[in-house]
């Protein structure tokens, strides 16, 4: 009996020991696990600069940058379903105040462009674009979205797209409410991250 407390109480020593190291480090642990998980490639010109669905405060505004630095002559904007608040005129649909964004950063019109399909999912999101780059002999594009989105965009439209001959870079655009150095830190940071892995877990299950 006083053997097996013992074994018991080093077993307790041992997690609590990791767990307070958890907890001492847990700010580089964390730092690096957003540095793994979020993908940023080395940019290239590419043929099309697509930006997917979401984060009208930041993504358009990067297309608008990486078009100005010529790596790409076009954007391709989503084309969201309406939600009824919209249908209403209660509010902008996603996809002209994305346009309104690129507009507003003296980007013409001449180069933006917007999928034919609405979509409500980066599943439909890539269906999308492929279909879109098949159109128009797309062979290398740019995907702009979020820092945490990055991972499960990458995977999926590689999956859709590499088959095609069509290569496919990620840039992660950072957002305002929280950085990867501190997501732990915010509400919002903590809600995208671990949302993110679950998608992905689920995306790589069903696709």
């Amino acid at each position: 009996m006083l053997k097996w407390l013992k074994r018991l109480l080093l077993a307790l020593l041992i997690l609590g020991g990791f767990a307070l190291a958890g907890y001492v480090f847990r700010a580089p642990l964390l730092r690096t696990a957003a540095a793994w998980w979020i993908v940023n490639d080395p940019l290239s010109r590419a043929d099309v600069i697509v930006v997917l669905g979401g984060g009208p405060e930041t993504r358009p505004f990067e297309a608008a940058k990486l078009l100005r630095q010529g790596l790409a002559p076009k954007i391709l904007l989503m084309n969201p379903a309406a939600p009824e608040a919209w249908k209403q005129g209660v509010a902008f649909a996603e996809p002209n105040l994305d346009r309104a964004m690129l507009l507003r950063k003296a980007v013409p019109d001449s180069n933006i462009v917007m999928v034919a399909q609405t979509v409500s999912s980066t599943d439909e999101e890539s269906l999308a674009v492929r279909d879109w780059a098949q159109t128009n002999q797309i062979r290398k594009l740019i995907l702009v979205t979020d820092i945490f989105h990055t991972r499960r965009a990458r995977w999926l439209f590689c999956q859709r797209l590499n088959p095609l001959g069509i290569q496919v870079q990620v840039d992660a655009v950072p957002v305002r409410e929280y950085a990867a150095s501190d997501w732990w830190r915010h509400e919002l940071g903590q809600q995208a991250f671990q949302s993110e892995v679950l998608k992905y877990a689920y995306y790589r299950l069903r696709y």
